[in-house]
C-alpha cells in the first residue's frame, strides 16, 4: 500500500544515528525494511542501506520491481535476480553483494547484530534467516538493534493510523466469528473462520493491500500458553480463547479475545472478574512517566499467579517489539507508545483466561485501539 513519506519517523532515526555516530544502517529484517522504506518484501531477500545523510538504497528481487515502484519511499532501488544462470548461489548472497556495494562509502555502519525476533515477509511460510556471511561482510559494524528499538517505540501519526487499521481488521473478524461460533465446533474450525475473514475482508479494504492472519485458538481445557490449536470442541459455558495477530501491509495488531456460547460457568465467571480487576488496574497505571517496572509488579501481584509470558509489550512493525516492561528493568511509559497489555491466569491441567488489547499512550492515559470488547463476550 502506498503511503506518503513519514518524515518525522525517518528524522527520529537519523537523530539517533547522529547521537551514536553512525553514518549508515544496513538492515534486512522485514520489519526494519518496512519501517525505513515502506516496502514489505515477498520473500525476505530484501535489504536497505539507510544513511544519516543522503538517499537510502532499497535492495529487492527483480520480481518485486512493481511492488517497489508502487510502495517504496526510496528512489534508489537496486534489484537482484532470484535465479541467475551465471551464479549458483541463493538469492540472499546477491542481496549481500548489493548491500556491501551500497554501504562501502560509509565509515561507521550499524547492523542488526542482536535481533532476537523479526516480523515475517509477505510469503511467511519459509522465513529467511541471516547467514554468517551477512555478518562477516561488515566486520566492524556496530549493533543498530537498540537504536532501532528506541526509534520504533515511539510512533508517528502515520504509524498509529496503520496500527488502527490492523486493529479494525482483527475486531471485525472477531465479530464475524462471534456470529458463527457454536457448540461442537472444533478449535481449528473457529480459527479458520477468523483467519478467513481477516485475509478475505481485510485484504479487500480500500486502504489495505494485504492482510495476513495469525492465530492460536483454544477451547475450554485446551486454554494454555504456547500450545497449538487442536480439534477440541467448543463447550457451552466454557470460553474459547483467540490469541490473534493481524498484519496489514507490515503493521500489526496483537489481541487476545474470548468468546463463550451461553453463560459462563460459575468457576469461569469468578476467574473473569478476578482477571478484569487486574487488567483495569494495569490500564489505570499506564500513562506518560509511569514506571514500567511497577506495572509488571502490579499485575503479577494482583494475579497471585505467575504467567509464563510478558504482560506488556510494544506493537508496531512487529507484533512484539520494545518496550518490554519488567520488574528487574527500568524505564517509563512515554506518549505515542502503542502497547499490548495481556495478563493471564491458567489452571494446572488446562483452562484459564487471558485478555489483551492494543492501547495508545496519550497525555491523559490510554486509548483503546480495538472496538471489540475485553473480557468474555457472549455469542
Amino acid at each position: 500500500m502506498s503511503h506518503p513519506l513519514d518524515a518525522p519517523k525517518l528524522e527520529r532515526v537519523r537523530a539517533l544515528m547522529d547521537e551514536q555516530g553512525l553514518d549508515a544502517l544496513v538492515v534486512r529484517a522485514p520489519d526494519n525494511v518496512v519501517y525505513l522504506t515502506n516496502f514489505w518484501g515477498m520473500k525476505g531477500y530484501d535489504a536497505c542501506v539507510f544513511p544519516r545523510e543522503g538517499e537510502p538504497v532499497l535492495i529487492c528481487l527483480e520480481a518485486s520491481a512493481e511492488d517497489a515502484a508502487r510502495t517504496a519511499w526510496t528512489r534508489d532501488v537496486r534489484y537482484v535476480r532470484g535465479y541467475d544462470e551465471k551464479d549458483p548461489r541463493p538469492p540472499l548472497a546477491r542481496t549481500l553483494d548489493a548491500a556491501v556495494e551500497a554501504a562501502k562509502r560509509y565509515g561507521s555502519v550499524g547492523l542488526e547484530l542482536s535481533l532476537g525476533t523479526q516480523a515475517s515477509d509477505r510469503m511467511v511460510g519459509e522465513p529467511t534467516t541471516f547467514t554468517r556471511a551477512w555478518f562477516d561482510a561488515f566486520p566492524d559494524a556496530a549493533d543498530a538493534t537498540p537504536l532501532l528499538g528506541r526509534a520504533r517505540a515511539i510512533k508517528t501519526e502515520q504509524e498509529i493510523a496503520r496500527i488502527r487499521v490492523a486493529n479494525e481488521i482483527a475486531a471485525a473478524a472477531m465479530e464475524h466469528v462471534r456470529e458463527k461460533l457454536e457448540v461442537g465446533m472444533k478449535e481449528s474450525e473457529a480459527a479458520a473462520i477468523w483467519q478467513g475473514d481477516v485475509h478475505g475482508r481485510g485484504t479487500a479494504r480500500d486502504d489495505v493491500e494485504l492482510a495476513l492472519p495469525f492465530s492460536l485458538v483454544w477451547a475450554g481445557k485446551g486454554i494454555k500458553t504456547f500450545t497449538a490449536t487442536s480439534d477440541l470442541p467448543v463447550t457451552e459455558g466454557e470460553p474459547v480463547l483467540f490469541e490473534i495477530w493481524v498484519c496489514a501491509d507490515g503493521y500489526w495488531a496483537d489481541h487476545t479475545k474470548n468468546l463463550v456460547v451461553g453463560e459462563l460457568t460459575p468457576e469461569y465467571a469468578e476467574l473473569e472478574a478476578r482477571l478484569m480487576r487486574v487488567y483495569e488496574a494495569a490500564l489505570d497505571h499506564i500513562r506518560p512517566g509511569a514506571s514500567m517496572a511497577e506495572l509488571d509488579v502490579l499485575v503479577r501481584e494482583g494475579l497471585q499467579f505467575e504467567p509464563s509470558h510478558p504482560i506488556c509489550h510494544g506493537v508496531g512493525a512487529r507484533a512484539h517489539e520494545p518496550p518490554y516492561p519488567h520488574q528487574a528493568a527500568g524505564g517509563a511509559f512515554e506518549e505515542r507508545m502503542v502497547l499490548a497489555v495481556e495478563p493471564g491466569i491458567y489452571w494446572e491441567g488446562g483452562g484459564g483466561l487471558r485478555v489483551e488489547d492494543n492501547f495508545l499512550v496519550t497525555s491523559g492515559g490510554l486509548e483503546k485501539l480495538s472496538a471489540f470488547p475485553d473480557g468474555v463476550v457472549r455469542c
